[in-house]
């Protein structure tokens, strides 16, 4: 499993423990930094005692991690241009890597000091638009290149929209259970229940729902967070050991076959449009924009490029058979075509049909790249889900308490967490990352609006100051750190 460390110089293999060791870290303080909100309701509303809600929220954490797939992860590598995927270094693979992971670590464990429910997705997103920004500069090709800003805008409504749709949800859901509840004792907060009920728990249904929506909080964080250290770790052995892990060596002989159907399919198309196609190049235009002078992967050298993968993996059954610098030649080949594809894809006069095709072949071409060996889900699994268990409580108080006048009510805790489960889940559907602590908090925010509770003015300026600050503090904490890394120690 690890027979990757044999043939490394001694540097490189202890700086890819050490990086293992900095990915494992964010993923552990990810645990008790954002997870605590899928805790903070059901440990505020006494429907669980806190010991007892961590470890299950961790248990859940952990099976999310492992049945949540790879779409997010490769979301969040690719973010980074596949010029810098492709033509990256092992020094310029560990500057990277431990730039965009210090910057991330230093910013969570801050904010998570001063129990300001900040967002580990926008510290992790922001430290890697630093490093794809920094990388451009130092390269000295345009800012505009330096970065995937298709994705990065796409990520960016996702995590924009995703609390505003929290907020309103939470807050419409509660006032249904106001509408159509309007005696149930789930509007009663912990200290009412104990005083006028003289109990110390939920009724059995407002608890058995807080806790059933928690456990599926856990569960949905730990599929869409637990994916981004699953590619943070892919970052790692890509750019540190790329011969190795460029392609997914356990790929079966039906998914090469679709990867070489794809490439031909690619091809064909490239001939009966050569003229279009050439004529587009040659203008310099796709999409209506200027193509910068040196194009990531060269679309005029697309047929040679498809011919020479073509001529690797014309007859391989397995991807064992291939030498490991042939593997990393591979993978530069099938990331080109799908760039290739993609900008073909835009090209206007297409037909629905053709665009659908397109969009199924670079589905196929990337099929063998984007993966994770099973050991690198299960230790990110295990970081997570034992990160959970720690330090929970800074957080609990402030969602808990802080966020409103007053204090939450069961039906609150149930709204929130009902609508987060719902909010995070569909980000996975479509593989996009989106923030737990926001979902969450915003919709505990919107519960208290609709309950005429009125908001804590100096929390909610912290959550929405940490909200903003976030981005621009990681961009420019890993964008320093990685042009430091790569002035002193990349030659």
């Amino acid at each position: 499993m690890f027979d990757f460390f044999t043939g490394l110089d001694f540097w490189v293999a202890a700086s890819l423990v050490l990086a293992f060791a900095f990915v494992m870290a964010f993923e552990f303080i990810n645990g008790f930094h954002d997870t605590a909100n899928a805790v903070a309701t059901v440990i505020y509303t006494k429907a669980m005692p806190p010991k007892q809600a961590v470890v299950m929220s961790g248990i859940f954490n952990f099976l999310g991690v492992l049945l949540g797939g790879v779409g997010v992860a490769y979301a969040i590598v690719h973010l980074l241009p596949v010029d810098l995927l492709i033509n990256v270094n092992t020094g310029q693979g560990l500057a990277m890597v431990f730039s965009l992971l210090s910057a991330a670590i230093i910013w969570n464990l801050g904010t998570w000091y001063f129990g300001i429910p900040a967002s580990s997705s926008h510290t992790l997103i922001g430290s890697l638009l630093g490093v794809g920004m920094a990388n451009a500069l130092i390269s000295g090709i345009p800012l505009a290149e330096g970065i995937n800003w298709k994705k990065a805008i796409d990520i960016a409504v996702s995590l924009v929209l995703s609390p505003t749709a929290g907020f309103l949800l939470a807050a419409l859901l509660l006032l249904g259970f106001l509408k159509f509840l309007p005696r149930s004792k789930m509007h009663k907060t912990p200290d009412t229940r104990k005083m006028v009920d003289g109990k110390k728990h939920p009724p059995f249904w407002s608890r058995l729902t807080l806790v059933l929506s928690a456990m599926g909080v856990s569960f949905v964080h730990g599929s869409n967070d637990g994916q981004k250290g699953i590619g943070l770790m892919m970052l790692v052995l890509i750019g540190i050991v790329p011969a190795h892990f460029s392609l997914d060596v356990g790929s079966t002989k039906y998914e090469i076959e679709r990867t070489r159907e794809a490439a031909v399919y690619l091809q064909k198309f490239y001939q009966a449009n050569e003229t279009r196609l050439t004529q587009r190049i040659s203008a310099g235009q796709v999409n209506g924009s200027e193509m910068p002078a040196k194009f990531k992967c060269e679309p005029a050298a697309t047929q040679q490029t498809i011919g020479s993968l073509l001529t690797i993996i014309g007859t391989v059954r397995s991807y064992d058979e291939l030498a490991p610098e042939t593997r990393s030649q591979v993978r530069r080949y099938l990331l080109c075509l799908d760039d290739t594809a993609k900008k073909i894809s835009k090209l206007p006069g297409l037909s629905s049909d053709e665009k659908n095709d397109l969009a199924k072949l670079r589905k196929d071409l990337t099929t063998t790249t984007e993966y994770a060996p099973v050991w690198v889900i299960v230790a990110v699994a295990l970081a997570l889900g034992i990160g959970t268990m720690v330090g929970w409580k800074r957080v609990v108080e402030t969602v808990g308490e802080k966020i409103g006048r007053q204090g939450m009510t069961y039906a609150q805790g149930m709204s929130a967490q009902i609508i987060a489960v719902i909010a995070i889940g569909m980000a996975n559907v479509f593989s996009l990352p989106v923030s737990t602590t926001h979902v969450l908090s915003s919709g505990v925010a919107g519960t208290m609006v609709a309950n005429r509770s009125g908001l804590q003015g100096g929390t909610v300026r912290n959550i929405l100051i940490a909200w903003v600050l976030t981005l621009p503090v990681s961009i420019c904490l890993s964008a320093g750190l990685f042009w430091l890394a790569t002035t002193l120690f990349v030659k």
